[in-house]
């Protein structure tokens, strides 16, 4: 591919526009809750452009955009519960990219789907973690994190489900979920890299995208001031659950009426 190619804007079709409006409403859900926005992503810019370009577009929109909100939450965060998660991750992610290069497209945009459409019940039962919270424990939520970013940068359910049944304040939740998960992209980012499937093709729609994410972030944060954990719980939910509902494979005639 040519550098004129490489950085041409993009065609602004239908499944374009579609994937801008859906990264706002991602970037309004990481405003409020800390987590949600590659939940939404993923599946949606998975079925349009397929599960390695979605990786880069997540890892290249969520750097600069999430630092106002992020930057605060480094010291509201409980570092002690995110260190051993983010070394667990650091085990894992490579094993995720390997799946992600090596898997089939199909089987990969189903298994996305399938475990965020699990981790929307468990959370929306409020299924409690009965077992020991201790530094294995807590690794081992890491490393399977790590797998899931790796194939597609989610590493939210397992970890979402492990510290929102922990009885720990929503706002410390949030403060932890936006510490691990900034400091997780440029993991994510080191790896794609290193493996050699970063999509240099995707890079100039992430960074038209980069602003209306922005946006989304600052109205969201706004928002969890005002609304709350059940705000935030209810909204973030719903947007999950119908972006992992849409994105099936089973709807794939639906993604082809908008040109992607």
């Amino acid at each position: 591919m040519s550098e004129m190619s490489l950085w041409a804007l993009p065609e602004f079709n239908t499944a374009y526009i579609l994937l801008l409006g859906v990264i706002f409403l991602a970037g309004i859900a990481r405003g409020l809750s800390g987590f949600g926005s590659g939940m939404i992503i993923a599946p949606i810019a998975g079925a349009i452009y397929g599960p390695p370009a979605a990786l880069t577009l997540l890892v290249l929109i969520d750097i600069v955009p999430s630092l106002p909100v992020t930057i605060p939450a480094f010291r509201i965060a409980r570092w002690r519960e995110i260190i051993p998660i983010l070394f667990g991750m650091v085990v894992g992610l490579p094993l995720g990219i390997w799946i992600l290069v090596t898997g089939d497209e199909l089987f990969l945009r189903w298994l996305i789907c399938l475990t965020i459409l699990g981790c929307v019940v468990i959370l929306w039962l409020r299924w409690t973690w009965r077992g020991p919270r201790n530094l294995a424990v807590s690794f081992g939520i890491g490393g399977v994190a790590g797998v899931l970013s790796g194939i597609a940068s989610i590493p939210g359910p397992p970890i979402i489900a492990y510290w929102m049944t922990s009885g720990l304040p929503a706002m410390v939740v949030r403060a932890n979920l936006l510490s691990l998960f900034f400091i997780s992209t440029f993991i994510t980012l080191a790896n794609l890299i290193y493996a050699d499937i970063f999509a240099w093709e995707i890079a100039i729609r992430a960074l038209i995208a980069a602003p209306i994410y922005f946006i989304g972030i600052s109205l969201g944060s706004a928002a969890f001031s005002k609304g709350g954990e059940r705000l935030y719980r209810a909204a973030t939910f719903m947007l999950i659950l119908l972006a992992a509902l849409l994105a099936l494979p089973v709807f794939d005639s639906l993604f082809s009426l908008f040109g992607g």
